[in-house]
């Protein structure tokens, strides 16, 4: 039981990651999925190259990244043909990822027929949200009639991310209430009380919250409705420039915050703007979520610009010193799964690599140890 390939497929990449017990065996991504000159054309023809180049005897199941459960996959789950059918009903609640996530499935169920396939589901670690967040203060037929809720995404992420934090803390993961912030090209906050979630920044589909790479994140719903009236864009073009043309793209013309924070260095005012945006938003959540929790003990970064951009975990918390929250300049330079708070804080701030793919395969060795 202890082999398990994990497939992550991407909205343009598969990442993948070959577990033998803990250890990795092999690990890549292929990219550029369907891009002239690039990778393969299409996540099919990704999945079977990686799966030519492996070795899988003894396997003992596949872990998949499924990024919408809607509100019927609520843990992981074995896949069979209702499975199926069931993720392909929610790809108008993730148009860009459900499909992908079903090639990869359809590709693995095809070439490994003896093998137990695993659906891990990006939004499951969330169904542990109370009503009041899950809830839009809309029409309650026409959110129910159209599945309108927030679902809240990256649970893998912030699964993991939470329970390392307890290991760090050396304490036991169910009495830690922690504050996860996933920040890479994509992001979101989330509060965890004791393993459970109970408050995430993304919603209904990943587009709100924080600000992201190209993503714009919270904002008045009622921008919609003037770009379409006053400046005649349509459906789509507004669907584009908020999840593709905004957030620190729009704002400086690069989406990576590398780019950004050397711009703000060399004293360009639109990245430094940027840079105060994002993370004004980041502290925002953070004081909610310590309201929403009553008591926090850890406060956690991860994902690419959570683990390495130092000025940005500086400048998130800068000012809840009140609330025990604060970063120790020399600990904040340093690398690696670590504590950046000071001595004796009230709350620990850490920082921690997440690790998705190891999630994934945890989660899928639980099904097949649950399923006898």
């Amino acid at each position: 039981m202890s082999k398990v390939l994990v497939l992550n497929c991407g909205s343009s990449s598969v990442k993948y990651r070959l577990y033998d017990g803990e250890r990795v065996t092999a690990k890549g991504t292929v990219e550029r999925i369907g891009e002239p000159g690039g990778g393969p054309a299409d996540h099919a023809g990704a999945v079977r190259q990686i799966l030519a180049g492996l070795d899988l005897s003894g396997l003992a199941a596949v872990g998949h990244r499924v990024v919408h459960g809607g509100r019927r996959f609520t843990s992981p789950t074995l896949v069979d043909d209702a499975v199926l059918a069931a993720i392909t009903d929610l790809v108008p609640l993730a148009p860009l990822h459900n499909p992908a996530n079903l090639a990869g499935i359809a590709v693995a169920r095809d070439a490994l027929p003896g093998v137990p396939q695993v659906a891990v589901f990006d939004t499951a670690f969330h169904h542990t949200l109370p009503d009041s967040a899950a809830t839009y203060a809309i029409d309650r037929d026409i959110a129910q009639r159209y599945g309108i809720r927030r679902y809240g995404f990256h649970g893998t992420s912030h699964a993991y991310v939470s329970r390392r934090t307890a290991e760090l803390l050396g304490r036991p993961y169910a009495e830690v209430n922690t504050i996860t912030l996933h920040l890479g090209n994509g992001a979101s906050a989330c509060a965890v009380a004791g393993g459970r979630s109970i408050a995430t920044s993304m919603g209904m589909s990943p587009l709100e919250g924080l600000v992201m790479g190209t993503r714009s994140g919270d904002l008045d719903p009622t921008i919609v409705f003037h770009l379409r009236r006053e400046g005649g864009l349509g459906v789509d073009e507004i669907d584009d420039l908020l999840n593709h043309r905004s957030g620190l793209l729009g704002l400086t013309g690069a989406n990576d915050m590398r780019e950004v924070l050397a711009q703000r260095a060399a004293g360009d005012e639109a990245a430094a703007l940027a840079f105060d945006v994002y993370c004004h938003r980041i502290t925002g959540y953070v004081g909610a979520y310590y309201a929403l929790l009553g008591r926090v003990d850890a406060v956690t970064f991860t994902a690419g610009v959570g683990e390495h951009a130092g000025p940005v975990r500086a400048a998130a918390l800068a000012g809840l010193g009140r609330l025990g929250i604060t970063v120790d300049p020399d600990r904040n330079a340093g690398s690696g799964d670590r504590l950046i708070s000071p001595d004796g804080a009230e709350v620990a701030v850490c920082v921690v690599g997440t690790d998705e793919e190891r999630e994934i395969a945890r989660e899928a060795r639980e099904v097949l140890a649950a399923a006898g």
